[in-house]
């Protein structure tokens, strides 16, 4: 059984993480970002829309013979890989929330989006 002041002072330091966590953002921390990954097989995008956190690093990988790039629509491009063959990669780090539409300029028929919220 705990004591008077055993519990007065788990009370007390319970109230205190609780008005600093009142305090702080308003809310529970952001998640840490991570890592996704979009695979680039049979001329499409893998998956063709993905929701990541501000700061997630997504990497494109490449399944087909055929070269690709991604490639930013917005103007200015946000980011613009070389090509890339099969097996290799391209890595770009969203750091801002929005909807950011690429396509492959060698094939524009593949399309693919992020959104970062």
């Amino acid at each position: 059984m705990i004591g008077y002041k055993m519990r007065r002072a788990l009370l007390g330091a319970a109230g205190g993480v609780l008005l600093a966590f009142a305090a702080g953002s308003g809310g529970p921390p952001a998640a840490a970002a991570g890592s996704a990954e979009i695979k680039i097989q049979n001329f499409a995008f893998v998956p063709a829309t993905l929701t990541v956190a501000p700061g997630t690093t997504v990497t494109w990988t490449s399944n087909d013979e055929a070269p690709h790039n991604i490639v930013s629509i917005d103007q200015p491009r946000r980011f613009r890989s070389p090509a890339i063959e099969e097996r290799d990669k391209f890595t770009f780090v969203f750091d801002q929330a929005g909807t950011y539409k690429y396509i492959c300029a060698v094939h524009p028929h593949m399309e693919g989006t992020i959104i970062v919220k």
